[in-house]
């Protein structure tokens, strides 16, 4: 199997994590979707990474469709719970925190064009999704040690890709510590992690 990503990306670097905990080997392929050369439209339509090529061919995309995939290739370390409350628990964590860095990506794109032709009220309105995200992740996290059932899961790996992203982008802007307690708490504690710290985004 091979992997296509890039290194900032959030929702490639859950899959990566995924793979690492799940001890699946998987080639990695950088890819700038902005190279006119670049593959990736010839496997997901929508251009957009992650996508896994399997070994058949076939290719897998979207970074929650991989994650499972790859949950429900080897019995080990499952990080997606087989209990169907706790399953759509993490689900539901892993949904909040990617819609949160689709938010964050929203608001970097438009940063991004001439100051001229940015929209003020978009970015805003983008932004105000990403603290509205984050201040219910940190009040549901509370003071557990892991987001769901107290065991490393898919819910943790998500949080920790998007802190990661909005750290990458937004800096101190975020001001994690201050506001969002609970979730700077677990995101110190899980950054040792193997997984986790050969993952880290580079950084701007």
């Amino acid at each position: 199997m091979k992997l296509l990503y890039s290194l900032t990306s959030p929702y490639a670097r859950k899959v990566r994590i995924v793979a690492a905990e799940k001890r699946i080997a998987i080639d990695l392929e950088q890819v700038v979707l902005a190279d006119a050369n670049c593959t990736v439209p010839q496997h997901n339509p929508l251009g957009k990474i992650p996508v896994l090529i399997m070994d058949d061919g076939e290719s897998l995309y979207d970074s929650s469709v991989i994650v499972d995939y790859l949950d429900q290739r080897t019995p080990v370390s499952h990080l997606i719970p087989q209990d169907t409350k706790s399953k759509f628990q993490v689900k539901r964590w892993e949904s909040l925190a990617d819609g949160v860095c689709d938010a964050g990506i929203a608001v970097m794109v438009e940063q991004r064009r001439p100051e001229n032709l940015q929209d003020p009220s978009w970015i805003n309105k983008q932004w105000s999704k990403v603290e509205r995200g984050l201040q219910v992740l940190n009040d549901d996290l509370g003071q557990n040690r892991f987001c769901v059932a107290d065991t490393f899961s898919l819910a943790d790996i998500a949080l920790v890709c998007v802190l990661g992203y909005l750290d990458l982008r937004f800096g101190s802007k975020l001001d994690l510590d201050d506001r969002y307690p609970n979730l700077a708490r677990l995101n110190a504690s899980l950054a040792s992690r193997p997984s986790i710290a050969e993952t880290e985004p580079p950084k701007a």
